[in-house]
This record gives structure tokens, sequence and C-alpha cells, in this order.
């Protein structure tokens, strides 16, 4: 399942505090109904990256077996690819991936 985050706010302690006010417990009701969850971000500095790892790594702690990971993008096609990627990589969970829409899904998966 994904979940679509934000808009959030611009400085980092803000966006942290917003997403858990607000979508964490959307997060934790996917994840009642659903196995995985894939969380969408939408770009943003390097600063904000450590409080999303922390957000996906706790989710998927707390939820094992079930998978939680997260995408930084604003590429629809790299969105897609990414997800591709992580629905058959089985294993994966807990993980925050900054995309950057160049066009991995050609690198990925033939094009047919």
């Amino acid at each position: 399942m994904i979940l679509h985050v934000g808009p959030l706010a611009e400085n980092p302690l803000d966006a942290a505090a917003q997403f858990h006010a607000e979508v964490l417990p959307r997060a934790r009701a996917v994840l009642a109904e659903h196995k995985n969850l894939l969380l969408v971000f939408a770009p943003a500095g390097h600063d904000h990256r450590a409080w999303r790892l922390a957000a996906v790594q706790g989710l998927a702690r707390s939820h094992a077996p079930l998978r939680v990971n997260a995408l930084a993008a604003a590429s629809d096609d790299a969105i897609d690819a990414a997800s591709r990627w992580l629905t058959e990589s089985e294993s994966i969970t807990g993980q925050y991936l900054p995309l950057d829409g160049n066009a991995a899904g050609r690198v990925l998966y033939r094009q047919q």
C-alpha cells in the first residue's frame, strides 16, 4: 500500500512533529489492514533524512514481520519503478530511499 506524505513543514523539526501527529496514525491504520506500506515523501534537504529514516525504521520494527519502506521522489516514474522493485524484494524493510528520478527503472527492468 502506498501512502503519500505531505506536504510537510519546511523546517525538519516541524516536519517531524507534523509527521508524527498527522501521518503516523494513518500509517498505523494502513498496517492494521495491509501487509506492507510504502511511504512517499516529497524531496527535501539532507537535514530531513535522519527523522524520516528513524520514523520508517521504527514503524518497521514495531510492525514486523510486515514491511515498511519509504521513498523521497517527485517523479511518478521513479516512484513506480522503486515500488515495483521493493514489492519484488520481499526481505527489504525499514529503508528510506531518496530517488533522483533519472530513469532507474530502465536499469532495473528491461524495456519491452
